[in-house]
């Protein structure tokens, strides 16, 4: 493959005429940290927006930055850090998992493959900090949507749109974003040898009461085994956690409540601090799949299927390991790198059209085979392609990375 390497806006435009000329298809990527998520490359000339680089303006009163692309979203952290601010929600480093190192993700993939951690249940995903983008259309049309304000409701919001769709609709050069102060506090709430079909009620219950949970996890006795907190690994016993955020008072306030809400469901301890941070790290970048060889996949559920699910799927597979980041209503599995067809058939089979799966890290003649991302309903499928239509006619960017060209051709 063929890969140019972009310091500066005019050479996109410059390769994206030349693409839409001869009809190439073109790979857009940053660090390339999450290339192995989705169909592999198809193209033979590839952009390389990491050298896109650096925050070009940072309002800590406003809540407010701007930054290139390329910019590795270690370095906003470090810079939001200096500041006692932050992405409340809890972007995930997949490096690791994936198989390329840590800290290496840029602002341009994180934005572009919507990656949001266990916060999300309290801050929301990554689309909804998203305030504004510059860049280019696969018509190579440059353009720049939303604004520096929250509260802006000039035209399409198309900031969405652009968040999610794995460079499949535009380049994004430059992005602009919503920050938020460090909470003076954080505590976590452990719940020790907790059955799932218990697990489940207790952690929809926590979410929803008036305690403000900011998220909540569930680690089965073999996951808890790996965490990097020594004093939690028990193989027999199993944690679920419930996260705790704000100023001092208010975060012991509440999580003394929460210790007495669930007094009668077992043993309770508390993480404070860097051990609290520590472990919801440990939940956000899937590290307990981290240097395994099993496929990995992640579903998004209905907050009471989680035990439906989780049974069926280890009846098909029970060699199958699993966690619950619950906040989200998310559950991760991994499945035997054996199956042939990386257990897509019982995965979505289990899901019973509630809910979806995505697979998340797997060979590359596997996401070559199958459908890495939920398969559309009809409806959404001919949406979706009128949407590619309007951005990227030609099929131009990271084609068929999501869904098979011919399912986002436009019809009438």
């Amino acid at each position: 493959m063929q890969i140019t390497k972009i310091t500066e806006e005019q050479q996109i435009k410059d390769m994206l005429d030349w693409a839409l000329a001869g009809k190439h298809g073109l790979t857009v990527q940053g660090a390339g940290s999450k290339a192995g998520i989705g169909r592999s490359a198809m193209t033979e000339h590839a952009l390389d927006l990491s050298g896109l680089t650096g925050v070009e303006m940072y309002e800590p009163a406003e809540l407010v930055m701007q930054a290139r692309a390329g910019t590795k979203v270690s370095e906003v952290q470090s810079v939001l850090r200096q500041s006692a601010q932050r992405l409340a929600f809890d972007p995930p480093d997949y490096g690791p998992l994936l198989g390329t190192g840590a800290g290496e993700g840029t602002l341009g993939g994180l934005f572009s493959c919507n990656l949001s951690g266990p916060a999300r249940i309290k801050a929301g995903s990554a689309r909804d900090h998203l305030l504004g983008v510059t860049g280019f259309t696969g018509r190579a049309q440059a353009f720049r949507t939303g604004s520096r304000v929250m509260k802006n409701v000039t035209g399409y919001d198309l900031c969405k749109l652009v968040a999610g769709s794995y460079g499949t609709l535009a380049i994004a050069t430059t992005l602009t974003f919503k920050v938020l102060p460090r909470p003076e506090k954080t505590r976590t709430v452990l719940l020790y040898d907790v059955p799932l079909e218990q697990a489940q009620p207790i952690m929809n219950s926590g979410l929803s009461s008036v305690h403000d949970i900011a998220a909540a996890a569930y680690l089965p006795a073999d996951i808890a085994l790996l965490s990097p907190l020594g004093y939690i690994r028990d193989p027999e016993k199993s944690v679920l956690a419930l996260r705790i955020e704000g100023p001092g008072p208010s975060a012991e306030f509440r999580c003394n409540a929460v210790r007495e809400m669930l007094a009668g469901e077992g043993t309770s301890e508390e993480l404070h601090g860097q051990n609290s941070e520590t472990f919801w790290e440990f939940v956000s970048n899937v590290s307990p799949f981290v240097g395994t060889t099993g496929v990995i996949w992640k579903l998004s559920l209905p907050p009471a299927n989680a035990t439906t699910v989780i049974t069926a799927l280890q009846e098909k597979a029970p060699e199958m390991r699993y966690f619950l980041d619950w906040g989200g209503s998310l559950l991760w599995i991994e499945m035997p790198e054996k199956s042939a067809d990386g257990g897509e058939g019982g995965v979505r089979g289990a899901l019973g059209g509630a809910g979806h799966a995505t697979l998340i890290r797997g060979p590359e003649a596997l996401r070559a085979k199958i459908a890495p991302f939920q398969p559309q309903p009809d409806a959404i499928r001919k949406i979706n392609a009128r949407i590619k239509d309007g951005f990227d006619p030609e099929n131009i960017l990271n084609p068929g990375r999501m869904y098979a060209d011919e399912d986002m051709k436009a019809t009438a």
